[in-house]
């Protein structure tokens, strides 16, 4: 059975040799730019529960913290498996195999079930473990009281991965960007009733804000799933048919990618994790300017990031229809955007660092004035490295297209771990160049790890990364 039949009128692109650079542009930013969007919406939705339990006081906000920092790591290992669900389904779509496509998406679902129900009893196990390390017995009662209902959103948060991640390879961004934005405003109106108790509801403060995060990812969860399974393109692809029938090959093969792929992302979050905590041996003043620092970068970078889940998706489309020209096209132009768009905010940090930093700190005030200092300085490194992080992204997501992973993840935990952390722990601490030399480490890991990630692209056909799929040299 053809594509066009099974999707109502999808049409896969001509090949890329005949399409010039103008088509390629255009193609990858109406994937990318709802991507990028919906990337935003997804960090409000975390930002409103720190912005509402700031109201609560302290207390309460640093509670929701700890249980969100020891919560996140294990959610971001599930997404990033269950993340190769994209590649797999464009390579697919590109070869025309449509009866792949349901099956890579069904164990999709299997695979985000199998890993919320590992998970789950691990990350309730939270008291325990920080009562280990000594965390503050107040703050650990009240946290252990937000997971033990927050942990159950591991269930829709990582199958909403498996549709997100069919409904991008098939070009259908602006429906993720408008199920992520309706998120943020439920989720925002859910936890103000329940965590301040208005409109007759009690007064369930941190329970209020699990009960919210939980209610938000289901519904999510079940507005992506009606979308596909009744949307009239989508719905011939009958996701659901015979649901429980096992399809190991894919199954495993989702492990395979897309393990290497969580890997490389918890190797990320733990360098900037343990950077704070060197911060933290230097003086409050650092970890208040980092803290702020790495907001802004985190906002800029999800325009690469966008634009990297599209590479992903137009590499792989290409990958899938053995098409090596649209291939190279896909992915440096993802690289070149992302770079454009970094090169901008770049010069942003640098020349109006004060500005952005006095959204955060008041510079008016004295006792706020190292603060305010130390943060303009790390935001200006902060610029340079946007550079370099905005291309590493990219080169990692075209590689993912080619589903290559387990190598990148190997240069990934070198450069974060190996070169970037050291890095920062010799200038930072060593030398004595203090938090410019943390971020200055950060610099140097991102570099290097963009470097090798962009001349592994490069060297795809000398590496035979396209032979595995029958992809003829030039």
């Amino acid at each position: 059975m053809s594509e066009q039949a099974a999707s109502a009128g999808t049409t896969l692109p001509v090949p890329g040799s005949a399409l010039g650079w103008g088509h390629e542009l255009r193609a990858t930013f109406l994937l990318a730019w709802p991507l990028v969007i919906a990337q935003m919406a997804q960090n409000a939705l975390h930002m409103t529960d720190v912005i509402l339990l700031g109201w609560l006081g302290p207390v309460y906000l640093a509670a929701g913290t700890l249980g969100t920092t020891f919560f996140m790591p294990f959610l971001l290992f599930g997404v990033g498996v269950v993340g190769a669900v994209a590649p797999l389904v464009a390579q697919a779509r590109g070869a025309r195999n449509i009866k792949a496509v349901r099956r890579i998406v069904r164990q999709g679902f299997w695979v985000a079930i199998v890993l919320a129900t590992l998970l789950v009893p691990v990350v309730m196990q939270i008291k325990p473990i920080y009562t280990f390390l000594g965390q503050d017995p107040t703050a650990t009662d009240m946290a252990n009281e937000f997971i033990q209902i927050v942990v159950w959103s591991l269930f829709p948060a990582i199958g909403i991965i498996a549709l997100r991640s069919f409904l991008s390879a098939f070009d259908a961004t602006r429906a993720i960007l408008v199920i992520t934005v309706l998120g943020v405003f439920v989720n925002a109106a859910i936890a103000y009733v329940l965590i301040f108790g208005h409109f007759g509801m009690p007064r369930l403060e941190l329970r209020g804000a699990a009960i919210a995060t939980l209610t938000t990812n289901i519904i999510m969860f079940l507005a992506m799933l009606v979308y596909v399974v009744r949307h009239r393109r989508f719905g011939r692809f009958h996701i659901l048919k015979r649901f429980w029938k096992p399809d190991w090959g894919h199954f495993r093969a989702i492990f395979v990618i897309g393990t290497p792929i969580a890997l490389t992302v918890l190797a990320e979050v733990g360098m900037f994790t343990a950077a704070a905590l060197l911060m933290g041996r230097i003086g409050t003043d650092e970890v208040a300017a980092h803290a702020i620092a790495l907001q802004c970068a985190s906002m800029a970078f999800m325009v690469p990031l966008g634009l990297g889940i599209a590479a992903t998706v137009r590499v792989g489309v290409a990958y899938g229809r053995r098409d090596r020209e649209a291939i190279r096209k896909a992915g440096w132009m993802a690289f070149l955007l992302g770079t454009a768009f970094m090169s901008v905010s770049c010069l942003a940090f640098l020349f109006f660092g004060r500005p952005i930093v006095s959204v955060f700190l008041d510079p008016e005030i004295q006792a706020n004035a190292n603060a305010v200092g130390l943060a303009v300085s790390f935001l200006a490194i902060a610029g340079i490295f946007q550079l370099v992080d905005g291309a590493q992204v990219t080169a990692a997501h075209a590689l993912r297209g080619l589903s290559d992973t387990k190598i990148p993840m190997v240069l990934a935990i070198v450069g974060y771990w190996m070169i970037g952390l050291p890095t920062s722990y010799v200038l930072g601490l060593v030398l004595d160049w203090r938090g410019v030399g943390i971020w200055v480490g950060l610099a140097v890991g991102l570099a290097f790890v963009a470097v090798v990630l962009l001349a592994r692209f490069a060297m795809r056909e000398r590496l035979g990364l396209l032979e595995k799929i029958g992809v003829p040299r030039g």
